[in-house]
């Protein structure tokens, strides 16, 4: 026979039920972490650095590899993931590009500075070719099809 309660001992009788609840569920997500990483990740038995460094920087791999594993589980299969419930409510509205909302920030910083500075043409021009050329090169890489 099953039982449907779950019984959570606290010594702090201060703690309201909710409180109880929520600190036990960090708890065992904090449980969870730790048994991932030594039982799959190879946190302790794998290693056999003698150095505090390399222990450290061990230590800290096994859990950057929790992290991204964490990350790609979370996005792909877990149902609680907000973003792809987000994308499916958004579905009939168009967004707007990255590409397009870069276009619409360098127009309207053209067009400040040409009623601002009373700037002609060839100066906009000139402007406008500095400000490309001083982007990161992601950012300018993602321009070049629209000039």
């Amino acid at each position: 026979m099953r039982n449907d309660y779950l019984v959570l001992i606290t010594t702090d009788l201060t703690l309201s039920e909710d409180d109880i609840i929520r600190i036990y569920g960090k708890r065992w997500a904090i449980e969870v972490f730790f048994k991932v990483c030594k039982s799959y990740l190879k946190l302790t038995k794998s290693f056999r650095g003698l150095s505090f460094d390399a222990q450290t920087a061990h230590v800290a791999i096994v859990f950057t590899r929790y992290t991204m594993l964490s990350l790609e589980n979370r996005f792909n299969l877990d149902v609680r993931s907000i973003g792809e419930l987000f994308y499916w409510t958004c579905d009939e509205l168009a967004d707007i590009t990255y590409l397009e909302s870069y276009l619409l920030l360098i127009e309207l910083m053209l067009s400040i500075c040409q009623d601002v500075l009373q700037l002609s043409e060839e100066k906009m021009a000139i402007l406008l070719d500095q400000f490309l050329q001083n982007l990161p090169a992601m950012i300018k890489s993602s321009l070049k099809p629209c000039a």
